[in-house]
């Protein structure tokens, strides 16, 4: 399962659809404006709320925090001893434990479990400006929580490259 998602998932306020390789609507990402922090939710056609996902407020490290149903489901953050500034942890309430690494910023990575590909995220495949791709390689992957696993880690990352960019000024 394929599905597209514009660059600039993470804009307060902002509203728009994630469609699949169809041309489908399939997800609405809906950005509250006005809120302290960074907090969006994930809705199906019919509006109802699969993913939230909100900023940390109090925490060493940036971390974003998916929930659902008003339950915290993982918690995201990079790596603390990676050798690759692009590398991220997500750690579900379960305590399974996902990886994220390749090239972030690039959009070109994979979301894994104990090895196994779950989702690869890719611009190659598209010839659509501002869009990556996210394919949802197992069939019995919660496809909600992988795309939210993507949007967060390239929140952070390039929060992350903004805060290097202002440090360095």
């Amino acid at each position: 399962m394929r599905f597209l998602v514009r660059d600039r998932i993470l804009g307060f306020g902002e509203d728009y659809w994630i469609e699949d390789q169809h041309g489908n609507k399939v997800f609405l990402v809906d950005g509250k404006a006005m809120r302290l922090r960074d907090t969006f939710e994930l809705k199906d056609t019919h509006g109802r709320v699969l993913i939230d996902i909100h900023k940390k407020m109090l925490a060493l490290r940036d971390t974003m925090v998916i929930g659902r149903d008003g339950e915290p489901l993982a918690t995201i953050r990079r790596k603390r001893f990676s050798l690759l500034r692009n590398h991220y942890r997500v750690s579900l309430v379960d305590g399974t434990e996902l990886d994220v690494s390749g090239k972030i910023l690039d959009r070109e990575f994979g979301v894994d479990y104990d090895g196994e590909l779950l989702a690869q995220i890719s611009r190659r495949w598209l010839h659509i400006r501002e869009t990556y791709g996210v394919d949802i390689v197992r069939e019995d992957a919660d496809a909600a929580l992988l795309i939210a696993v993507a949007v967060c880690v390239i929140h952070l990352a390039e929060k992350e490259r903004g805060g290097l960019a202002r440090r360095e000024d």
